[in-house]
């Protein structure tokens, strides 16, 4: 299975659209976006775009109206609000997401998760602690980096950095 991992988004809704039509030409079903999406009507409109399953959102420092976020999950079920800390398991992997890497950090260092995502750095990062991989996918919104986000293979292990100026 395919699943996006997504951070960073903040608002960037020409580049959030661009990302959820290749998700959406890829059949990706699963998105993980780890914080910083930024206004509540910028998720509402996520969902209503994204034609899979699941949006899981972690928050990050500038998503700061979460009764709003809460109010745009109950009128779409495919959104999951996991708080600060979300965590999975798909396809057998233990997976873990936030926003911030001295978090994700700890919760690599905990030897519970086979993989950690994050963002907030807005650079794309990839690094090993022990037995679990940490992924940031970087910035799809572009800021103080080049646009990107990730596409994560459950069967290979692997992410796929896609550069959004490249679809």
């Amino acid at each position: 299975m395919k699943i996006a991992i997504l951070s960073d988004t903040h608002d960037n809704w020409p580049n959030t659209k661009k990302v959820i039509k290749y998700l959406n030409k890829h059949k990706i079903k699963t998105i993980i976006h780890c914080g910083d999406v930024c206004a509540p009507s910028t998720l509402g409109e996520m969902a209503k775009l994204f034609k899979g399953d699941e949006i899981h959102i972690a928050y990050g420092n500038v998503d700061g109206d979460l009764d709003g976020f809460k109010m745009i999950a109950q009128k779409d079920k495919k959104i999951k609000l996991h708080g600060n800390t979300g965590k999975l398991e798909i396809d057998g992997l233990k997976i873990v997401f936030c926003h911030f890497p001295f978090v994700a950090k700890k919760m690599a260092q905990s030897k519970k998760y086979e993989f950690v995502f994050h963002g907030h750095t807005h650079q794309p990062w990839q690094e090993k602690i022990g037995q679990t991989e940490i992924i940031n996918p970087g910035t799809a919104a572009g800021l103080f980096a080049k646009a990107t986000f990730a596409i994560f293979d459950t069967e290979t292990k692997k992410p796929q950095l896609i550069f959004v100026d490249k679809i």
